[in-house]
């Protein structure tokens, strides 16, 4: 069953081009956006993708399948504070992209009530592993891959050591995320970063499914039901009655 959402609603028709007078067509923003809620087990699940490339402040190629975080923060926001949306379910397909950007929405997934649950598909690389990590539970299927490498800046740089001190405070930043949102300590997420020998351009390491519940980077090797199932179990627990 589709529900529309009054909140994010609003959020989607501002977004469509050719909205009309009257509103916008659900069917339509819910693919121009990438979101979707629906009744699982009788509670409202929002689901939002994040695919592509996650763009921050500077616009990429028109050819470019991407992520727009100024879209995904409101979407959030709208979902925390909505009566109706009793879960969120992020699916991931990400190639990474913006380190700032793709931190903004995963520390704002990791500080919600809403019960949370993500799924890597297809790939969780670079800045997509924070992502991952963000809700309250992650899944990955069997199939996916996550890469995990140091930090990288495209364009001109300086070679100061200011430079290398600012390299060095935003890998602290993702590092520290990684580890107080998953069971991977920091000291081994360093050691997968600094891995030699697998990826030939750069140092890392990429770990599929079961590499990535194995080290600790995602909780649970799982598919959507897994993850509806964990959503519904969660709230659940949340309308439950609590003793006094």
């Amino acid at each position: 069953m589709y529900f529309g959402n009054n909140i994010l609603g609003d959020i989607m028709c501002e977004e469509k081009e050719n909205k009309q007078e009257n509103g916008c067509e659900e069917s339509n923003s819910s693919f121009e956006t990438g979101s979707i809620t629906v009744e699982s087990s009788g509670h409202f699940i929002h689901c939002l993708t994040i695919i592509g490339q996650i763009e921050g402040h500077y616009i990429l190629p028109s050819q470019n399948k991407t992520t727009k975080y100024e879209h995904v923060i409101p979407q959030l926001v709208a979902i925390e504070e909505s009566k109706e949306i009793e879960g969120l379910l992020i699916i991931l397909n990400t190639v990474g992209g913006d380190v700032e950007a793709g931190l903004a929405i995963a520390e704002l997934l990791s500080t919600m009530t809403t019960p949370t649950a993500s799924l890597v598909l297809g790939g969780g690389h670079s800045i997509g592993v924070p992502l991952a990590v963000s809700c309250q539970k992650s899944f990955i299927v069997p199939s996916a891959t996550m890469t995990v490498h140091p930090v990288r800046m495209n364009g001109t740089v300086l070679g100061v050591p200011q430079t290398l001190s600012y390299f060095e405070k935003m890998q602290d930043r993702i590092v520290n995320f990684i580890e107080n949102n998953s069971k991977i300590s920091a000291e081994d997420f360093r050691k997968l970063m600094m891995k030699t020998g697998e990826l030939i351009m750069d140092v890392g390491c990429v770990l599929d499914g079961e590499g990535a519940v194995e080290c600790g980077l995602i909780d649970e090797l799982g598919g959507l039901s897994s993850a509806l199932s964990f959503l519904s179990d969660r709230i659940g627990e949340n309308n439950a009655p609590h003793d006094n």
